[in-house]
């Protein structure tokens, strides 16, 4: 085999569902793309998406001295139906891939280790990112082939369908590129009509203050009066658009069991006394930490008081004074709600 079949199943012997190599220059059309996104405020309050658009868009101008960028997916997909909670107003609904472990930790330790044996088979400089630097990975994995973007912005692919993380693999080596995947999403919108707050103004398009995933991760302070009631029993993220996609006939199970069912849909009167500490101590290695006690709890009492049930009240009244004003202002609208 060649370098370049070598390290594709090197990384399929790591775990990733599939690999596949592109040029950095391969992506022109998301500097105009990116340009529209943040004139048109669908950022939201993601600064940083403005503050880095010459590397977010030109991923050449991220390290110039790479030649290729080899693109890796990896499947988390879930053992059960991630829609069944919904039907369960007093747990709260998280999303699938904040269910185990930081996704972060286990697959950029699989990219240094592809990293290493790609040094010590054929020399050069590698770089490795998953999600924590300006690096578009959605057009990325396209232009190398792995799947194309739907109608919900996320890549899919026919042969693993939409649940996977993506990772990629900088390197100053001249890998050939892949030929880019084209759309497949014909006529179908499913992830469009199930978004319950219509965060696609058209399909291919996010308006990310919309979008559940920003309004409980991203989101600080305070969500607006109008989109709460929508936002039903999810605490953290949202996997709706994902979890309709027909693609997932195809998806294969996850890579690594870390990534499955820790969390679970846990009461929400419980999560509803959690202090700092109790926080940090209970989602520990967990992506849920990073949002902190504060706005977790905002979202908590959201569903709280979208829950309907008046014996949940008594949770949201404990934290009519808490210290953090946005917490505070939802038990006001939960108890609102309930009584």
């Amino acid at each position: 085999m060649g370098l370049k079949e070598q390290v594709i199943a090197r990384a399929l012997e790591e775990g990733f569902a599939s690999a596949r190599v592109c040029r950095p220059d391969a992506v022109p059309q998301v500097a105009q793309r990116l340009a529209d996104f943040v004139a048109a405020g669908h950022h939201g309050q993601m600064g940083w998406m403005a503050e880095r658009m010459p590397w977010r868009s030109n991923p050449a101008a991220l390290w110039p001295e790479a030649r290729s960028v080899l693109m890796l997916a990896e499947s988390y997909t879930p053992e059960h139906d991630p829609l069944a909670v919904l039907e369960r107003p007093e747990l709260g609904a998280v999303s699938v891939y904040a269910q185990g472990r930081d996704y972060h930790d286990i697959v950029k330790k699989r990219l240094k280790r592809l990293g290493r044996w790609l040094i010590d088979a054929a020399g050069g400089e590698i770089k490795v990112f998953v999600d924590t630097a300006p690096v578009p990975e959605k057009p990325l994995g396209q232009a190398a082939g792995l799947g194309w973007q739907g109608k919900h912005t996320n890549l899919v692919s026919r042969d693993w369908g939409n649940w996977a993380f993506l990772g990629s693999v900088f390197t100053t080596l001249e890998l050939a590129p892949d030929a880019a995947e084209v759309d497949h999403c014909g006529s179908c919108r499913a992830c469009l009509d199930v978004c319950p707050t219509d965060a696609f103004p058209a399909p291919y398009q996010l308006d990310a203050r919309r979008c559940i995933s920003y309004l409980t991760i991203e989101h600080k302070g305070p969500v607006d009066q109008e989109l709460r009631p929508l936002l039903g029993n999810r605490i953290y993220g949202c996997d709706d658009c994902l979890a309709v996609c027909p693609w997932n006939k195809f998806a294969v199970a996850a890579s690594d069991m870390r990534y499955l069912g820790a969390v679970g849909a846990p009461p929400l009167a419980e999560l509803a006394t959690l202090d700092d500490a109790a926080f940090r101590a209970r989602f520990s290695g967990s992506p849920i930490k990073r949002i902190g006690r504060d706005r977790f709890v905002r979202n908590v009492l959201y569903a709280i008081g979208n829950s309907g049930m008046s014996h949940l009240v008594e949770a949201a009244q404990a934290l009519l004074d808490d210290k953090d004003p946005a917490v505070a202002d939802a038990a006001r609208w939960a108890v609102s709600r309930l009584t």
